[in-house]
């Protein structure tokens, strides 16, 4: 009876400090937003430059110099996308604010099928949303994406720096090589998945973004370049992301264009675009490579949105890929990684999946 008690004891005592140690985590990724973010995005480039590293190591390319060269263009990249961003960003907002007007006017226009009733209530809400004072908080925000910049680029390049005594740290911590090889294995395969998705799914936003500015471009709008890197941008928020750039795509057009008949003919044309890269040319060349729930991405999704806005959206097939991955190999979590797959297999990317009914 004794024993019973103790057992109860302990296991109730875990339970309580798990949960504050859930609260304190949750805590630190809120109040350290920025830090952490830029951390994550850190991490993801290391992981991307390190497989370029190994790609030219292969080509006979001296380790010390493609080391430089990856440094080198991580820099110049970065800082270009940034200022490529903050200047398109700007150039929206200061259309979107000189367009203000004519979205005014446009508005009974679009409310009049609804009823005067449904035209009267959408007024009364705008009324009361300071949409100029919106539009220029989203610029400041994108300004702070330089000083993000810098701090990745100085996580990156302590990254490099350490890169190695990574192995005999975690052989160190494991104190064990076959436990040491299998945490290798497991970074190593998480690193993988994740270099894969982000480097297909560049590829998919690129041509998705190229077509939608063809489509600006060809109806004479401006603004072309802005919404094809906004676009392509996006496209990287799984399932609400290419939702966002159409609508942004029809509003920037409606702005322009004053017509709703011509509006609608881009609203189509984009959503034709959005919808058949997004269900054969995305799938096809993704395959196999997630094995993801679409139940889970959307709960991955909300959940790093609700902790780290914006960015947790782009982070969170990433984060779902390690969580995934990590869970198969813990007993007690594994049951974790069979509700987050696709087929409620837990597959842990070394090798087969382990079936759902040996978890």
């Amino acid at each position: 009876m004794r024993l019973n008690e103790s057992v109860l004891r302990e296991r109730l005592q875990t339970g309580f400090l798990g949960i504050i140690a859930l609260a304190m985590l949750l805590f630190l990724l809120v109040q350290a937003r920025f830090l952490m973010i830029s951390l994550a995005f850190a991490i993801i480039i290391f992981s991307l430059t390190s497989d370029a590293i190994h790609a030219f190591s292969r080509l006979k390319v001296p380790n010390w110099l493609a080391t430089t060269l990856a440094l080198a263009f991580i820099t110049v990249g970065l800082l270009w996308a940034a200022t490529a961003i903050v200047a398109q960003v700007n150039e929206i907002v200061s259309t979107a604010v000189s367009y203000a007007e004519r979205v005014e006017d446009l508005l009974p226009l679009l409310l009049d099928w609804l009823g005067p009733n449904a035209q009267v209530a959408v007024e009364t809400s705008l009324q009361n949303v300071n949409i100029t004072g919106w539009i220029r908080s989203v610029a400041a925000q994108a300004s702070n994406l330089l000083s993000a910049v810098v701090l990745i680029l100085l996580f990156v390049g302590f990254m490099f720096t350490e890169r190695a005594w990574f192995p005999l740290k975690i052989e160190r911590l494991t104190q064990d090589p076959e436990q040491a090889d299998k945490v290798r294995a497991i970074i190593a395969s998480i690193m993988r998945r994740v270099n894969r998705y982000l480097v297909v799914k560049a590829v998919v936003s690129g041509v998705t973004a190229m077509l939608i500015w063809s489509v600006f471009h060809l109806a004479g709008l401006e603004l072309a370049a802005a919404i094809a890197m906004l676009t392509f941008i996006l496209n990287f928020i799984p399932n609400v992301g290419s939702i966002i750039a159409t609508m942004l795509a029809i509003l920037l057009a409606l702005v322009q264009t004053g017509s709703v008949g011509e509006t609608a003919a881009i609203g189509a044309a984009c959503t034709a675009i959005q919808f058949l890269i997004g269900n054969i040319l995305d799938p096809m060349l993704l395959g196999q490579t997630l094995r993801m729930s679409a139940f889970g991405i959307i709960l991955s999704l909300a959940f790093w949105g609700a902790v780290w806005g914006l960015p947790g959206m782009f982070l969170a097939v990433p984060m779902m890929v390690a969580l995934m991955i990590v869970c198969t190999h813990i007993p007690w979590l594994r049951p974790v990684a069979i509700i987050l797959s696709r087929e409620g297999l837990a597959d842990d990317g070394l090798g087969e999946p382990v079936p759902a009914a040996d978890a």
